[in-house]
């Protein structure tokens, strides 16, 4: 089984590199993406608890932008990771995720929720990238919210009137910088309507001019009708077909490998890399 899109407690996931590996390894995982939001800090910790048959593809889920704001999320795998234009990139993105989060929470104060930065940094664990989904704990801890997804569903949906966009490149820039840096380029769940604005499938035709390899088609925010589209789209482009699960532990719903991608397409993908950059024992 191959799961090409996880996270750990170093960005929004509950579990750790460690952890993660673990469990993957358990649950008869061969390959495993791990992909936290524009950090690549647990790289190291994943890779040294790697054993057996587990291989790790690792990378990072880069957030983006597009020129008319629709958010977008660029998974980059076996890239180098200590490409400084990339790395740059991603501190970039890292950084104005703080005063996004105080705009984020001054919008839920003035609406009358009682909620501080100081909960969502309760609510962070020690060297996660902070994000919607350590605010949504902190409003799950408040017991103003349920638990996730109900904050995802609603307050802080991205067409939320409490939502506020941070720093981000344009897709075509985020892959262009994947492939600088010697990575493949998928798009992530890009048909999930759940999770608001989707991309107009004309969009496809610049980022593959950009470098695109592949696109993530099933994802469990996708529904089989959008998944029929995207693989039309995705032949006709002749770009890698990938599932994923989109993996943050206790935090969403997603399983483990509750998707993945078929070896031939792994193998298509990987040989795009300029090199072999699989994690092995």
């Amino acid at each position: 089984m191959i799961d090409l899109h996880t996270h750990t407690t170093y960005s929004d996931g509950t579990d750790s590199p460690l952890a993660l590996v673990k469990k993957a390894a358990a649950s008869g995982i061969t390959v495993l993406g791990v992909t936290d939001h524009d950090s690549t800090a647990g790289w190291a910790e994943a890779s040294a608890a790697v054993h057996g048959d587990l291989k790790l593809a690792l990378g990072a889920e880069v957030s983006c932008l597009t020129e008319d704001g629709i958010s977008v999320h660029m998974l980059g795998l076996l890239f180098d990771g200590e490409n400084k234009a990339l790395q740059q990139l991603l501190s970039d993105s890292r950084d104005t995720r703080i005063p996004r989060m105080k705009k984020m929470i001054e919008n839920l104060q003035a609406a009358g929720y009682e909620i501080t930065l100081e909960d969502v940094e309760a609510a962070t664990p020690p060297g996660a990238t902070v994000g919607r989904p350590h605010l949504a704990d902190a409003l799950v801890a408040k017991k103003i919210l349920a638990n996730r997804d109900e904050a995802f569903s609603g307050l802080l949906n991205n067409e939320s009137p409490f939502y506020v966009s941070h720093f981000a490149p344009t897709p075509e820039d985020a892959i262009k910088a994947i492939r600088a840096a010697g990575g493949v380029a998928v798009i992530a769940h890009p048909f999930a309507s759940r999770r608001g604005q989707i991309l107009n499938p004309d969009s496809f035709a610049t980022l593959v001019d950009a470098g695109l390899n592949g696109i993530e088609v099933f994802h469990r925010d996708q529904s089989s009708e959008e998944r029929d589209q995207l693989i039309s789209i995705a032949e006709s482009l002749n770009l890698a077909i990938t599932g994923s699960s989109d993996y943050h532990g206790t935090g969403k719903m997603n399983q483990i490998a509750e998707n993945t991608t078929s070896q031939a397409e792994w193998e298509r993908l990987e040989s795009m890399a300029d090199l072999r950059r699989v994690v092995s024992r």
